[in-house]
């Protein structure tokens, strides 16, 4: 394996659906190791994302050094997994990466996998699961194939990236031990997100920011509406913010509920541009990693219901008892109604303790840093670069 001596690492980030919390990581990651004078490149999935991900992607391709490649990519295992991975392989082996880094089940699949057969070139493959497969109820088919293909994978996997110690510990139990490196380097937010944001003179009471799919629990939150509008004495009215494959079916429960005029479905949006429309973010997934959308909403001062599941706890930190389970519709409607019925300065003076916590731990810098010391400490155990220029790596880092 050949490096420069220089500060200057080529890396390459492979992920396969350009949106949502993942490609928000991805995004920033790469922007923030482009500005620190690192060569980087991207292998995105074609058929995902839409006109938001192609003008993102085209805003980053001028600062990349390696390139964005782009490629068709199924999110469950697909006949065309193969061909996909032969090229991905074949890029990999022109590029001749120092990191190569796997994002989520199917990009950390098409980054490691090449290490069974690739011998000329050894890079450092790192991997970032983002919840994904380990988000899988235990003792289904499902999960179980998922962590046998887990285990096969650690066997090329040099670098553990957990963005928290949930995703972690699940790793633990459901893959084992392995000889790679681990590190927990949760997600970070910029100064810029921990300006506070104010709804707008139209905002509904509650709103949701996310895909619209069964892990988020979004049926669970229509469901509650009915109860909702009987202890607050009113009619809640709702925004759903986002895009995914269960819209009509929420937009059906909306109506076999009978609010289907109380609820609106706005699209996708920048988070900040969404915070402004709604009182009470809720977020009742049902399984999470540690969700970017509820480290923005913390620093920007929304009042927000969430449930107690994946990393959530760890984000609210020393407020992890104002959690509430996934699932319970009249538990959610009780806290919600609590907030609508509580006064505007009670529910702003728990967000801004919320958001100070968030603003001092969950920080991009630190997140950045933890990253590139992760792929430093990989390369020295690999031998090249030396120990000794692992070393100057850090140095300049500092």
């Amino acid at each position: 394996m050949s490096i420069s001596t220089s500060t200057s690492l080529k890396i390459v980030h492979v992920l396969r659906a350009p949106l949502g919390g993942l490609f928000r990581h991805v995004v920033d990651l790469t922007r923030e190791q482009v500005e620190r004078g690192h060569r980087v490149g991207l292998i995105v999935d074609s058929s995902t994302g839409g006109a938001r991900a192609d003008e993102i992607l085209g805003d980053l391709a001028p600062h990349l050094a390696l390139g964005v490649m782009r490629a068709p990519m199924h999110r469950l295992p697909h006949a065309s997994d193969i061909s996909a991975l032969m090229r991905i392989s074949r890029r990999l082996s022109d590029l001749k990466p120092d990191v190569v880094h796997g994002h989520g089940a199917k990009g950390g699949a098409y980054a490691r996998l090449p290490g069974f057969w690739t011998f000329d070139h050894s890079p450092v493959r790192a991997y970032t699961p983002h919840g994904g497969s380990f988000n899988y109820k235990p003792g289904t088919l499902a999960h179980t194939g998922y962590m046998a293909a887990e285990s096969i994978l650690a066997r090329t996997t040099d670098l553990l990236l957990f963005e928290s110690a949930y995703i972690g510990r699940r790793y633990q139990q459901f893959v084992g031990k392995t000889d790679a490196i681990q590190r927990v380097i949760v997600n970070g937010v910029s100064p810029a997100e921990l300006i506070p944001v104010e709804p707008a003179p139209d905002a509904a009471d509650l709103f949701y920011i996310g895909e619209l799919r069964s892990a988020k629990g979004i049926d669970t939150l229509i469901d509650s509406l009915p109860m909702i509008e009987r202890m607050i004495g009113r009619r809640p009215s709702l925004v759903l913010v986002g895009s995914g494959p269960d819209r009509d079916r929420l937009q059906e429960h909306a109506a076999e509920v009978g609010f289907s005029d109380s609820v609106r479905f706005a699209g996708a949006m920048p988070a900040r541009e969404a915070f402004r429309l709604g009182h009470v973010l809720v977020v009742p997934s049902r399984a999470e990693s540690l969700p970017y959308v509820v480290l923005e909403a913390a620093g920007a001062c929304i009042p927000m219901v969430a449930t107690d599941v994946g990393g959530i706890p760890e984000i609210f930190g020393p407020y992890a008892p104002e959690l509430i389970r996934c699932d319970r519709p009249l538990t959610l409607a009780e806290t919600v109604a609590g907030k609508l019925n509580g006064t505007r300065d009670a529910n702003v003076v728990a967000a801004r303790k919320l958001a100070a916590f968030v603003g001092a731990k969950f920080t991009l810098a630190n997140m950045v840093e933890g990253v590139l010391d992760g792929y430093r400490e990989a390369l020295a155990r690999k031998g090249s670069p030396t120990a000794s220029e692992a070393a100057a790596y850090r140095q300049a880092a500092e």
